[in-house]
């Protein structure tokens, strides 16, 4: 029975989720796009629940764990996990901090994706449909998605959320829409990650999307309309219960995407939350220029995604997560650096998420939130975890650039510091095989910052390269760097 309940459950979503119209229809394919946000919901428990429908959409498109930040950037909460997957802002950007943000929030600045969509077409329908009441109301302040939204309804809990999700998908033209249930974190409350109820809850609001799927597969012009459906959450839990610190269960998120276009799997650079907002825009075809985020399923241009991890040699870490082997064209040059220390730091290294933060929680490692997939990083504070000599000096050079004919040309990456004591992290640029010249150094803590920083270039130059250089590291924090570009 519970393959044939698999089949039939897979065959539902297919149906909901699949544009093909009937081959004598000649209407316009309708871009359709729901998010469904449940609320503690930990991707890596989804298989030992009972929960067809979820595996259906797991099986027919593209899911991947996500990674939150931590404090100091914000706490792993519902406000500031919602805020960030509403606005496709990190909450360094939008504001809200903690459950009850007041109006110490920058949600003005950067509102939500509905009522993004609202502004550029009025005509669009929208509507957001939540248990959690401070996403549509007032009670925590300025409510996360805003009153321009077509329809906004705080329905008091998980069963009525599916009731009147599922009456307005039916009936309604339904262009974009966010549903929020509440059920699966309460349970992560009680129980914990691990505990039977926490299953149970997931089973339950399995049943209620597939009810809300169901109701989009019965829709009259289902056949002219092509349906995006993303299922996210806004943090994770602990295996006893609670959530709000740095643990790599309490800051764990998903993105499962289905619909036109997406390729089934997990893809190989993790999305960010981020992304849901700038899914949504483009979807519609509206911009999404100024947001953290960028459409899931996005190639990854980074040189550094290329490279491949390998499992520790010193950190106690169980999974694979470092090289110190740079991509094509880029080289580590270590000469003054120091002797002994932990073998994945000695230098620049390359390392992800997963692996870097658990090597010492609580560190401000976590708000790396814009760096992906894989980044470098110098870390002089782990290096020195092991008998050592002298101090950390590295540099991370690129590869060499034609500049041929140009006047200036533009340095991108996205940068991660925490200075402490005398050592010096600097960018520097040299052209012809000439002498280095610095064009950034930093004298204080730069934490998650995408740096655009314009060179000039002499005149006859031909070829440019660019070296990230931290020296006399003496246990004294790091340096991340990702997404390098040189842009004229």
């Amino acid at each position: 029975m519970g393959s044939l309940r698999h089949l039939a459950a897979i065959g539902l979503a297919l149906a909901a989720l699949t544009a093909v119209p009937l081959p004598h229809a000649t209407a316009a394919i309708s871009p359709k796009v729901l998010v469904i946000g449940v609320d503690g919901l930990m991707i890596d428990r989804i298989a030992a629940a009972d929960a067809p429908a979820l595996d259906s959409l797991v099986a027919t498109g593209s899911s991947s764990r996500t990674s939150l930040y931590a404090n100091p950037m914000a706490p792993t909460l519902s406000g500031p996990g919602w805020a960030t997957i509403a606005t496709g802002a990190w909450p360094d950007r939008h504001g809200v901090l903690s459950n009850s943000w007041g109006a110490n929030h920058r949600l003005t600045e950067h509102p939500d994706f509905l009522t993004r969509l609202e502004r550029a077409d009025r005509a669009t329908s929208t509507y957001v449909i939540a248990t959690w009441a401070p996403l549509v109301t007032t009670s925590a302040g300025t409510p996360i998605f805003g009153s321009e939204i077509d329809l906004r309804i705080s329905s008091g809990g998980d069963q009525a959320t599916a009731d009147r999700a599922s009456q307005h998908v039916r009936t309604a033209d339904a262009d974009a829409g966010f549903l929020h249930f509440d059920d699966v974190d309460a349970a992560g409350h009680s129980c914990g990650a691990a505990g039977a109820c926490y299953r149970a809850a997931i089973t339950a609001v399995d049943k209620r999307i597939k009810q809300v799927l169901d109701a989009i597969a019965a829709r009259q012009t289902r056949a002219q309309e092509a349906w995006t459906v993303i299922v996210t959450s806004d943090h994770g839990h602990t295996d006893t219960g609670g959530h709000g610190g740095s643990t790599p269960g309490e800051r764990a998120s998903l993105i499962i995407h289905t619909g036109p276009g997406v390729t089934p799997g997990t893809p190989a650079v993790a999305p960010k939350n981020v992304d849901v907002a700038a899914t949504v825009l483009a979807r519609f075809g509206v911009s999404t220029t100024g947001l953290d985020g960028r459409p899931l399923g996005t190639a990854s241009t980074d040189p550094f995604d290329t490279v491949a991890l390998k499992p520790a040699v010193h950190e106690p870490i169980g999974v694979p997560g470092w090289s110190d082997t740079a991509p094509s064209g880029w080289r580590i040059d270590n000469t003054g650096m120091g002797t002994g220390g932990v073998t994945e730091w000695h230098g620049w290294a390359f390392t992800n998420d997963d692996f870097w933060t658990r090597t010492e929680a609580g560190q401000w490692r976590e708000t790396n939130v814009r760096a992906r997939g894989v980044f470098a990083v110098a870390d002089s504070d782990e290096w020195s975890d092991r008998t050592r000599t002298d101090t950390f000096t590295s540099a991370l050079v690129s590869p060499s650039y034609d500049v041929s004919g140009r006047t200036r040309a533009t340095v991108g990456f996205v940068s991660h510091y925490r200075k402490e004591g005398a050592e010096t992290a600097t960018v520097s640029v040299a052209f012809d095989g000439g002498p280095a010249r610095t064009v950034l150094t930093y004298a204080g803590d730069v934490l998650a910052k995408a740096e655009s920083v314009a060179v000039a270039v002499p005149a006859g130059a031909r070829r440019m390269t660019v070296t990230w250089r931290l020296a006399n590291g003496d246990n004294n924090w790091y340096w991340a760097v990702d997404s390098p570009t040189v842009s004229f």
